[in-house]
């Protein structure tokens, strides 16, 4: 879709971003390796991807000021509750800026996994480094590293999980 454009536009602010998020996209597709980063969590400690390497890990893009992200917590936690014990890890990137707004979110709606965040709002460096434009958003990644679904939410995030811990 790209190469048809002429040099001036490929060249132009607009023509850069679309490369970009080209290459973003290219980056997240399915079958390709999870990026992995290092984020703090609520306490102010670092949390890294990678160390849940071996686990299916629910990488979940959300903030407390989401009324769909927030709308799909419950959905969430039953999914978490039936699989956590087979080997599912939920972590959650949060894009919000307010960490007492972040926290209260995630004790009012009783979010028991993991949470991250750099509290930079749209400018979330996770958020960018997987192409994260608006939550929520997920992707499942497999115990071996590799990105195997975007997206899944309300009965999609159930009959995928319910495939993989049969």
């Amino acid at each position: 879709l790209y190469e048809p454009f002429s040099p001036t536009i490929k060249q132009s602010f607009y023509g850069k971003e679309v490369a970009d998020r080209f290459a973003t996209l290219e980056r997240v597709k399915i079958g390709k390796p999870a990026m992995d980063f290092i984020q703090k969590d609520t306490l102010g400690n670092p949390v890294q991807l990678s160390t849940y390497k071996g686990k299916y890990v629910l990488l979940e893009f959300w903030a407390s000021w989401c009324g769909p992200c927030r709308v799909e917590g419950p959905n969430m936690l039953k999914a978490y509750e039936k699989y956590k014990d087979k080997g599912l890890i939920i972590l959650a990137v949060s894009l919000d800026k307010d960490m007492d707004q972040w926290k209260k979110a995630i004790k009012d709606d009783h979010l028991p996994w993991i949470h991250v965040s750099d509290l930079k709002y749209s400018k979330s460096e996770v958020a960018n480094l997987y192409g994260v434009h608006a939550v929520p958003a997920n992707f499942l990644i497999s115990p071996e590293g590799n990105i195997i679904a975007k997206d899944l939410r309300g009965k999609g995030l159930n009959d995928g999980l319910s495939k993989i811990f049969k």
